[in-house]
């Protein structure tokens, strides 16, 4: 069976997902009982559709997955009303669809179990009363923001960011905005490519009370003027990576890799990639990270659905299980589990914590053996 055309997405990072393609490959779940919380994830209605009855069907296709936290990526906005609250609408949304999870109708684990939406921090001390009224709009699970800092000079390597500005992390409104985070107890979600690692560095450093969360393993670009320089790039990616660790109050996102801007192909591909494979491509980035800030300030995340582009939930987390086998079991809690739970203070109950009783139905492990 050939692949169905590549669908275009504007963002020029991901691809849409395919369900026909992504059908002709699934597997065994490997580790099923080993409780998960997906700490990225988002939710749109906007071409592609992505809400709660999507992620459902993926966390249901087999891992044991108790919860998960919304990231930011511009959902339901308010229309109306002053521009700087208009992301309070994403919240609202967000805590919406929390609550319909919490109902039980949409299977065990407690989605939007944890909030980040956005907050324009270049208003400065302004951005203060944007953060205060998404805090009320969370109903106790909004935790943080997302302010997006994704830039570069190669417009295929920077997507739909190319008319972002450059060293937004160094602008001193941006600093003021900043500012307001840790009074509140909340957190920042640094988006941006490899080049840029050595900016969010000097942030952190400035701002040592912050908690970091940095996304996607930072960005490793693959594609545009970093096409073929794969080992050169990794190299200075991994130098950055060992020097943003050194600070305490940073902690790091493994996955976002698979988004073309690794530079893989996998979307291309007559069929999916399976886990080995998936895992084989990713590991120097996942060990690297680990390696470098310890499973503690590690966790795993999905990304979905700009990587379900390139694999299903079933392929994904069976790819980070593989690279992790050879870890402890401490280790393996704390990157798939618990440094999410610390980092972004989720609210667990007892069962959820547990995790499913059974959660690898007998029809999607038979399916994954008959593929």
């Amino acid at each position: 069976m050939a692949a169905s055309s590549v669908p275009g997405n504007t963002s020029g990072l991901f691809v849409e997902p395919r369900e026909d393609w992504l059908a002709l490959h699934q597997e065994p779940i490997i580790d099923p009982l080993r409780p998960i919380v997906d700490p990225h994830h988002h939710l749109w209605n906007r071409g592609h559709r992505y809400l709660i009855e999507e992620i459902a069907a993926d966390i249901a296709s087999g891992h044991n997955v108790i919860a998960t936290v919304y990231v930011d990526c511009r959902s339901m906005y308010r229309a109306h009303g002053p521009e700087a609250f208009r992301p309070v609408g994403e919240v609202e949304f967000a805590n919406g669809v929390a609550a319909m999870s919490a109902s039980g109708a949409y299977g065990k684990a407690a989605i939007c179990a944890g909030i980040v939406s956005h907050a324009n921090l270049l208003l400065g001390d302004a951005a203060r009363p944007v953060l205060e009224a998404e805090i009320a709009a969370g109903n106790g699970r909004f935790r943080g923001i997302r302010h997006s800092s994704a830039w570069d000079e190669d417009p295929v390597v920077a997507g739909m960011y190319a008319n972002r500005p450059k060293g937004l992390l160094q602008d001193p409104a941006f600093r003021q905005g900043f500012a307001c985070l840790a009074p509140l107890n909340l957190s920042f979600d640094a988006w941006l490519f490899h080049p840029q690692i050595g900016e969010l560095t000097e942030l952190a450093r400035a701002f040592p009370d912050t908690r970091i969360v940095l996304d996607h393993c930072a960005g490793p670009a693959g594609v545009g003027r970093f096409a073929g320089r794969r080992e050169e790039v990794f190299a200075q990616w991994r130098a950055s990576i060992r020097e943003i660790a050194t600070c305490e109050n940073v902690v790091v996102k493994l996955g976002g890799l698979a988004m073309c801007l690794l530079g893989y192909d996998f979307h291309l591909r007559e069929r999916p990639p399976s886990s080995e494979e998936l895992a084989a491509a990713w590991r120097p980035y996942v060990e690297t990270c680990i390696e470098a800030f310890g499973p503690k300030r590690a966790m795993f995340e999905s990304n979905f659905p700009p990587d379900k582009g390139q694999c299903s939930y079933q392929v994904i987390f069976n790819a980070f299980k593989r690279i992790a086998s050879p870890l402890s079991e401490a280790e393996k809690t704390a990157l798939f589990s618990q440094t999410a739970t610390d980092v972004y203070r989720l609210e667990l109950r007892h069962d959820e914590k547990r995790g499913r009783d059974d959660p690898a139905p007998s029809s999607v492990v038979a399916a994954g053996k008959r593929s």
